[in-house]
């Protein structure tokens, strides 16, 4: 009987000494399979642009593929539940944004995630400016120009938005609230589908991010107005903050990755490292800056806070322009 509980003992001891052997080897072999990306909006919003440029640039760097999953709905909810409850083995990433990660959860009246505390902190990587545009048709050229439209009474004149409690809502409202004026909010499913009624005419304006729309400004398709961010920025030549005529307006987004709570700390490390460096290929910062996106690292730390303060300052802005829970 004792030589079992001896030789029991031995291997209990082997196996517990082998584990974090075994988790070394994970972390070193890591990935080895493809990794999903879960992007909680619809294919051709703002962060589905964002997410693929980075996810085509990090499959180069970690030498797995990248898979998009987008999983719209719930003005984000629904892809942030399934990145929480996903297996925290570092094969789930997750878009994490402004509008999916706070504004969502805020609306909720049972919120069902926490941003700040159900996920792992991988990096930031991008700043998001929101881009004022109009369709090109009217003689609209400057923020004064739509402040005076609106107020002229002359329809239709309806501000389109990816969908209720989306970041192209939220600043949209908190824009009229602080405009003085009034325009119709039509609501579509996804930022695409936003974008392209204001390119048809089917919606006048809207307040989206600027990855969303910069490639149809480019084009001439959309007319740029004013920009979100307090001050100009290279990123958007000849467009003028709309702080220049709506005193203190600033109000943009950021962009970053979470994973499942729970991911082995080496892997996420590695996971960051991974991101810093396609930040740094050539290609991914020329796509970004074609976006009219700003590339800003900030470690876990850091990007907790700033979800933190992104909370706080939506939770204000959702009172501000009487939006409710749902």
């Amino acid at each position: 009987m004792k030589t079992c509980i001896s030789l029991a003992l031995v291997m209990t001891s082997s196996l517990l000494g082998a584990a974090p052997a075994a988790a070394q080897e994970t972390a070193k072999s890591y990935p080895s399979r493809p990794i999903r990306m879960i992007v909680p909006n619809a294919p051709g919003s703002s962060v589905d642009t964002l997410s693929r440029i980075m996810g085509t640039g990090l499959s180069q760097v970690i030498g797995q593929q990248i898979v998009i999953d987008n999983r719209a709905g719930a003005a984000g909810v629904i892809g942030m539940e399934i990145a929480k409850n996903s297996n925290p083995d570092g094969y789930t990433m997750i878009a994490a944004t402004t509008a999916a990660s706070t504004i969502a959860r805020i609306l909720q009246k049972n919120p069902t995630f926490d941003p700040v505390k159900d996920y792992d902190y991988v990096v930031q990587f991008a700043e998001t400016p929101n881009l004022l545009v109009v369709n090109p048709s009217l003689p609209i050229k400057s923020v004064m120009d739509l402040v005076a439209y609106a107020k002229s009474g002359k329809t239709p004149f309806n501000m389109a938005s990816a969908g209720a409690g989306s970041q192209s809502h939220l600043s949209g409202a908190y824009f009229q609230q602080a405009a003085g004026i009034q325009s119709l909010h039509v609501p579509y499913k996804g930022g695409g589908a936003s974008v392209a009624s204001v390119i048809s005419n089917e919606s006048q304006w809207t307040l989206t991010p600027a990855a969303a729309v910069m490639s149809h400004v480019n084009a001439g398709r959309l007319r740029a107005v004013g920009q979100s961010l307090p001050k100009p920025t290279p990123l958007l030549p000849g467009i003028p903050p709309i702080g220049d005529t709506i005193k203190g307006f600033d109000y943009s987004g950021w962009q970053g990755f979470f994973v499942p709570k729970g991911t082995p700390k080496a892997i996420t490390d590695k996971l960051r490292a991974a991101t810093i460096k396609t930040t740094e290929l050539p290609e991914v910062r020329k796509a970004l800056i074609i976006q009219g996106t700003e590339i800003v690292i900030r470690g876990p730390a850091e990007f907790r806070k700033v979800v933190q303060d992104s909370m706080a300052q939506n939770e204000k802005v959702v009172k501000l322009v009487g939006l409710t829970a749902n």
